[in-house]
């Protein structure tokens, strides 16, 4: 008899129970089946092979020599399978992957990792940072920082920063320039990415109704630490979450001209698959991170 490649691993599992137990009723009440359900697997086994598996007798099921050869070595066979994956599954457990902007995890994550890792010495920390919104059905991350609604299907999602906004530059520039005394004053400085559409949002809500962005390089940099970067060195402003580099305002490195912050309604978030919401090691994460922003 030609066998089928494809092997019926249910009955098989049903097997290894019921030659454990010698008992299609207990193998039934571990594995949540009924005894004819038991019956009908063992069945579909037997036919796979070509060979009675038990004899059934009334009350009693019993070993034939072809079960007798057999169940050992499926035994050994789930023992070696259930070994596999603990050890997947512990490897896994101990690597926590989180995928974030690049500013978040340049201006926050590098400040604050630490504490994590003290506290949960025993999950290591992988680091993805990238200006792509991670897919996790096709990519490796456990958690991610994400800039938006927080609206996505499929993931819990936690607020963790407003993502104000607003013009920065350095305290040297500020002085050079005279002084800056009303938001149409940021004009004759050169303006950093101004294609970047938070700066008509944060002109619009300053009365600024055309601020001819378009004599500026529509630089795209792809991240808000480039454009912090040349601010610093005083070759423009840059529109700035100030929240991410308070460290460079209190060095005197950014400063803030106008108190008006603007928000376009996204912020940041802490987002993971609904599904992975009771998985220890992101657990541990959500409820770290959470308390460290509501400090």
């Amino acid at each position: 008899m030609k066998m089928s490649r494809q092997l019926p691993l249910n009955a098989i599992r049903v097997f290894e129970a019921a030659a454990r137990y010698g008992s299609f009723t207990k193998a039934g009440e571990e594995l949540g089946l009924t005894q004819t359900a038991v019956s009908y697997q063992i069945k579909l086994l037997e036919d796979h092979i070509g060979e009675p598996l038990f004899l059934r007798r009334p009350r009693q099921v019993t070993l034939t020599d072809i079960g007798e050869r057999l169940a050992p070595r499926v035994s050994e066979a789930f023992g070696q399978l259930q070994d596999a994956l603990s050890a997947v599954m512990e490897a896994s457990g101990d690597m926590l992957a989180i995928h974030s902007t690049a500013t978040f995890a340049q201006q926050w994550f590098s400040r604050h990792l630490g504490a994590f890792q003290l506290r949960h010495p025993t999950i290591a920390v992988r680091l993805i940072s990238s200006a792509s919104m991670v897919d996790f059905t096709r990519e490796v991350a456990d958690v991610a920082i994400r800039w938006g609604h927080g609206d996505w299907p499929g993931l819990s999602a936690h607020r963790i920063m407003q993502l104000d906004f607003t013009p920065m530059l350095s305290p040297k520039l500020l002085e050079a320039s005279g002084g800056l005394e009303k938001p149409e004053d940021l004009l004759k400085l050169s303006i950093i990415s101004a294609g970047d559409p938070w700066w008509q949002q944060w002109f619009a809500a300053t009365g600024v109704e055309n601020p001819d962005l378009g004599r500026f390089p529509r630089n795209e940099f792809g991240t808000q630490l480039l454009d912090a970067g040349i601010a610093m060195a005083g070759q423009g402003v840059a529109i700035l979450n100030p929240g991410h580099f308070q460290e460079d305002i209190a060095a005197g490195r950014l400063c803030q001209p106008f108190d008006i912050l603007c928000n376009d309604g996204r912020d940041y978030w802490l987002a993971y698959p609904e599904s992975r919401r009771n998985v220890p090691k992101i657990k541990a994460f959500r409820n770290w991170l959470l308390s460290e922003m509501a400090v």
